[in-house]
Order: C-alpha cells, then structure tokens, then sequence
C-alpha cells in the first residue's frame, strides 16, 4: 500500500452525498475558509488540485467549500494524533462535524478523529507500529470492530515469528475508515456509485508564514 493524506473535512451533510452529487467549487468562499485558517500568512493560488492531491507538502494545501462540506487538505493535519491540530481548526467547525483523516504508508501510519458540531471530541484513534497507539478516546465505530478483533486474512499473510504489533495492518482500517466516513478510498475497493477523485476539483495555495 502506497496511500497518504493528511484531511479534514467539516460537514453539516453527509460527506459521501455532497461528494457523489458531483459539487461546483464556490472559489470565494474557499479562499475565505483558507484565510481563516491561516490569519498570519500570505495566501496565493497555485494549479488547482483534487482529492489526489491530499498530502501536499508544508507551504502547500488544498482546499474546497461546497454545499454542506468544506475540504482542508494541509500538513497540520498530518501529526501523530487529535491533539496537535491547531485549536482554531477546530472552532473552525462552528457547528459542523469535523473530521480528520490522515495517513502514511512508509510507517504504516493512521490517525483518525471526529468532534460533534458542539466541538465535543466523540471519537479520536492513531496508531503506528514504532509509536504502538498513541490515542484511543470515544467508542470505537463499527467498522473499526472486525480489525481491532483482528483480521484473520493479515494475521495468515504474516510470516512465522514476525512480531508485528497489531493484528490488522494500519493501512487497511486507514481505507475502511475513508470509505465509511467519506463514501471513497484510495487503495482499498472501489464499489459503484463512488464518486471519481479527479473530479472533486480542490483549490490550491501557498501559504507563507509573515
């Protein structure tokens, strides 16, 4: 698996529907959202991107706002758990549900996390195998269950003595947890309906600190 992203995305509908309709990108208000949450910085557009585009560098992110949904993909999302987000990333929400998703396949990295649009953590989960789980707040969700109760299929591809230290690969509920949350996935099964990645147009910026 080759997948990486760092996310968020902030919903007052469901994430899968807005995507699937095939959203227009309202530019203003996208621009808007971006300066938000980047006050001290100078924004520039660059070359638009899409949801392929969702692990871009420092200096870089992409965005979007459509109706019921606005889409950060940025490198503040990408840390080792929920609590290295900035704080006004998260009143950003304003009454909205957030999500943050973010992924790495070198290390075998996922973080997970959802707060109620009252700004309540419900549900926070990372992990990787050098740093075994680093957070583990809120009740897990259901499809989290059959890899947390470990996946046989994993557990049979490993080769005798290997001490790996979960008994589902990262990776794996990385994808599940995109397709049940957002209704896409990267690597894992693409069942029909799913909206095409390229087509989720996403604005690009540079943003540069003052």
């Amino acid at each position: 698996m080759g997948a990486k992203d760092w996310m968020l995305f902030y919903a007052s509908d469901d994430v899968s529907k807005v995507l699937r309709g095939s959203p227009k990108l309202d530019r203003e208000a996208t621009e808007a959202f971006v300066r938000r949450l980047y006050p001290s910085h100078d924004i520039h557009p660059i070359e638009d991107g899409n949801l392929h585009h969702a692990n871009p560098p420092e200096g870089k992110v992409y965005a979007a706002v459509f109706p019921g949904l606005s889409i950060i993909c940025t490198w503040d999302a990408a840390g080792d758990g929920w609590e290295d987000l900035p704080a006004h990333f998260v009143t950003e929400a304003a009454g909205r549900t957030l999500y943050l998703h973010a992924m790495h396949s070198v290390v075998d990295f996922f973080s997970y996390a959802i707060w109620e649009p009252d700004g309540t953590l419900r549900r926070a989960y990372s992990l990787s195998p050098d740093s075994s789980v680093i957070a583990d707040i809120g009740t897990p969700l259901p499809f989290e269950e059959e890899f947390l109760a470990g996946d046989e299929e994993f557990l049979a591809s490993l080769d005798p003595g290997d001490d790996y230290p979960f008994r589902f690969h990262p990776l794996e509920l990385a994808e599940a947890a995109l397709h049940e949350l957002f209704g896409f996935s990267y690597e894992g099964p693409w069942e029909e309906g799913d909206p095409e990645l390229e087509d989720i147009v996403l604005a690009g910026y540079a943003v540069t600190p003052r």
